[in-house]
Formats: C-alpha cells, sequence, structure tokens
C-alpha cells in the first residue's frame, strides 16, 4: 500500500471539562517550570530563570527574528537548532511552543524526548509515529488561534547527536509523511553526527556561544532578584569563566551564593531567609568554584618561566603552585596559553609555544603522567624563550 492510501488517525476530542494540571488554579500560582511558587526555592536558577517568552531568551536576535517570522506568516519549517551546550537552544523551542499553543495546550500538542528517553528504532516506530499520525481537532484558545498553527503537532527531539544511526534513518521518511500535521524540531551540539538526509529536511540555525553582555543581563537580574552579595569585579570573573554557556553562569552563581550562607548548628532555630548574613562573593570565591586558576598565578608562572633560564627551577615551580593551589595540567594549559598569545614577540615563537603547548594538552587529556607533561610545558616554553635570542 502506498503511503498515500494510509489513513490519518484523529484524536478524540477532548471535553471542555477536562482541567489539565498546568492550569488547574485549584493548585495555587505556577511558575514556569510548571511548580507551585513556593516550590521555586528549591528550584535550580537554572530551570528558575529558564525564559518563558521568546522576548526573554538571550541572545541570537537575529535567529529569534527568523523563527517568529516563520510563525507570522505560518510557514514554520522543520527546524534543526545546533551549537555548544547552554547557548539557548532548548529554551527558544520551548518559548516558541507556548507562543503557538499557548501553556495549556503544550500537553497535548508538543511531544519532546530526550537523551534520558529510549529513542531507538523501536520508539520512532511506534510512539513517534503514532504521535506525528493523529490530528487534534479540538478547538484551542483565541490566543494560539491568531496563529494559524494550531492544528500542527510539534515533536522535539532534544541532544538528538545521541540517537543511534537506524533510529536517523527511520525518523527521515516520518519527517516527510506526516508534514502536514506535524512539525520537527531536532536539538544536538554536533550536526556532524546527525544523518545528512535529515539535515537536508531541516532549517538550521547554528547557537553560537553568548556573547558577554547577554550573560550579564541575565546574571545581573538573578543577583537582584535573589539579593546575592557580590563585588562588580567577581561578576565579571563568573561572566568570564563561562565562556558564553548561561547554564554554567547561574550553575556557578547558586553554587557561590551556596557556599556563602553559614551553617547553622544542628539543633538551632531556623533563621528567616531576610536575617542570614551572606559572607560577599568575591573572584577568589568565584575561581575556587570553577576550579580555575586564578589569574595572577598564571602571570607568576609565565613570568617564571619566561625569566628563569634553569629548567630545573622553573620545574620545581610549577609544581610548587600545582601542589598549594591543586590545580590542574590541562587548566594551566589553557590558562597559561591564554597569556601567551597577548605577548609581542615574533611568529615563529609564538608558533612554537602555540604547537608545543598542543601537543602537551593531547597527550595530557590521553591519560599521559601529568608529572611528565609538567616538564614538557617548561620545555615548550623554554624552546619559545631560546627563539627569542
Amino acid at each position: 500500500m502506498s503511503d498515500f492510501e494510509d489513513e490519518m488517525d484523529i484524536d478524540v476530542p477532548v471535553s471542555k471539562d477536562v482541567t489539565f494540571s498546568s492550569s488547574n488554579a485549584a493548585k495555587g500560582k505556577r511558575s514556569a517550570a510548571n511548580l507551585p511558587v513556593e516550590a521555586e526555592d528549591s528550584l535550580p536558577w537554572v530551570e528558575k530563570y529558564r525564559p518563558v517568552s521568546l522576548d526573554d531568551v538571550s541572545g541570537h536576535q537575529d535567529i529569534l527574528a527568523t523563527i517568529n517570522k516563520f510563525v507570522d506568516l505560518n510557514r514554520l519549517p522543520h527546524l534543526l537548532l545546533y551549537g555548544p551546550p547552554g547557548t539557548g537552544k532548548t529554551s527558544t523551542i520551548l518559548a516558541l511552543a507556548r507562543r503557538i499553543y499557548g501553556a495549556e495546550n503544550m500537553r497535548q500538542m508538543v511531544l519532546e524526548l530526550n537523551a534520558s528517553d529510549d529513542r531507538g528504532i523501536d520508539v520512532v516506530r511506534e510512539q513517534i509515529k503514532t504521535f506525528a499520525s493523529t490530528k487534534q481537532i479540538f478547538s484551542l484558545g483565541a490566543s494560539t488561534s491568531k496563529t494559524g498553527l494550531a492544528g500542527f503537532k510539534l515533536i522535539i527531539l532534544d541532544e538528538a547527536d545521541a540517537m543511534t544511526s537506524t533510529a536517523q534513518m527511520a525518523l527521515r521518511r516520518i519527517m516527510e509523511k506526516y508534514t502536514v500535521n506535524t512539525r520537527f524540531c531536532i536539538i544536538a551540539n554536533y550536526s556532524h553526527k546527525l544523518s545528512p538526509a535529515l539535515l537536508s529536511r531541516c532549517t538550521r540555525f547554528r547557537f553560537s556561544p553568548l556573547k558577554e553582555r547577554d550573560i550579564r543581563v541575565l546574571v545581573d537580574k538573578v543577583i537582584d532578584e535573589e539579593h546575592i552579595k557580590i563585588k562588580p569585579e567577581a561578576a565579571d570573573a563568573l561572566v568570564k569563566l563561562s565562556k558564553g554557556d548561561m547554564r554554567r553562569a547561574l550553575n556557578v552563581l547558586q553554587a557561590c551564593h551556596a557556599s556563602s550562607t553559614p551553617l547553622q548548628p544542628k539543633d538551632a532555630p531556623k533563621i528567616p531567609e531576610d536575617q542570614i548574613v551572606r559572607e560577599t562573593i568575591t573572584v577568589d570565591t568565584i575561581y575556587m568554584c570553577v576550579a580555575a586558576p586564578p589569574p595572577d598565578i598564571i602571570k607568576k608562572i609565565m613570568n617564571t618561566l619566561l625569566s628563569t633560564s634553569d629548567v630545573t627551577a622553573c620545574l620545581a615551580a610549577v609544581n610548587s603552585v600545582k601542589v598549594t593551589q591543586g590545580l590542574a595540567l590541562a587548566d594551566i594549559i589553557t590558562a597559561l596559553s591564554e597569556e601567551l598569545v597577548k605577548l609581542e614577540v615574533k611568529p615563529e615563537v609564538m608558533i612554537t609555544w602555540l604547537d608545543l603547548l598542543a601537543q602537551v594538552e593531547h597527550r595530557v587529556a590521553g591519560g599521559a603522567s601529568e608529572v611528565i607533561q609538567t616538564g614538557a610545558v617548561v620545555g615548550a616554553v623554554r624552546n619559545g624563550v631560546e627563539l627569542m635570542g
């Protein structure tokens, strides 16, 4: 039987008397994470401050404008959102789903599967195909009928690069067959791990690491709403160390805020939240939480390597700093290379430094001994110094 001869299933209309948990007023006001407000205090800040609408998403204004235009023109294609973690891919598509269907209808109209779900060939053939092949006929809210997309279902496949190749092959035909009433949104960190057949069926958007100013906007909002005591330079260090990852910035900020809260005796009465006296978060607090080498320590190591001709003394100095500060060699190599590229030296010197440090980093990542590779770092820097004459 051809594909066109298959009959499309129709969902039974849902009675208006049925109430869903997301809109049940008896449970009180609910947050963006669909939890009661009183439960928000125990939420990770990543979820508590997750954008609700497309206007709340940080950065990538060109991508958001394009997606909004698709919705306005009723021309929403299959989407592929890819890029590093923490850049807003999942938040964007969830906010898009809320705009199209409204929060009260998302449960019926959106199927979301991520890496924690079984997404093998059986799930694609059964669960995804069943959801995609049925069409909703009950009327949606007025807010969604304006867009004209109320009849479309949305299937979100988060972290799709973890799907098996067999499942990806089965998915491509389903995407074509049920385009009439279903749209797919595929989210991945690495597009090269996806089947070329899937890539050709989607409109691709790359989410690059967020700019520091975009991260700073949300960080300042969290600092203000959570009443966090933090020095301005510490906030700058937090934004810099996040390296474009909003999730990392909020997790580190929440960890530092928790560590600044004094411990209470076991049997002591509970102190109200507004009466707790917390320590001020400093730059050292941020670097200790991230386990990144502080800039002054890296500059001390660099100056020692550049000015001391005795390799044994250089090696002893680096090992001493590693032990006292508890630093990993991989972190030292990354921070040291960032400082070395700022120096004005001859091109052959810079090439030597970067090439040799990259080889050392590769060996460390492969499980080589840190003791021996520490000596290799010293030798790499001294080789460049010898070329300087």
